[in-house]
């Protein structure tokens, strides 16, 4: 059974990467991270989706942001 995953908002998301906010908005907008829109259109993030990245490739947030292909 599924657990409900807790929503990040950009601020939290850019804080463990250690990037700025607008760079995970922009992440978001290319397709590199996914993202859900709230009813008032701020966009919000899975934690789940946002650890796997962190945990998976340590280098994520610097290749997103030369804007390599992580793959």
């Amino acid at each position: 059974m599924e657990t409900e995953d807790r929503l990040l908002t950009p601020g939290e998301v850019a804080s463990l990467f250690r990037v700025d906010p607008k760079t995970v908005t922009r992440w978001a907008a290319a397709g590199r991270i996914g993202s859900i829109r709230t009813p008032g259109g701020h966009r919000r993030f899975r934690e789940s989706e946002v650890r796997a990245l962190l945990e998976g490739d340590a280098g994520a947030a610097a290749s997103f942001e030369s804007g390599s292909n992580p793959q």
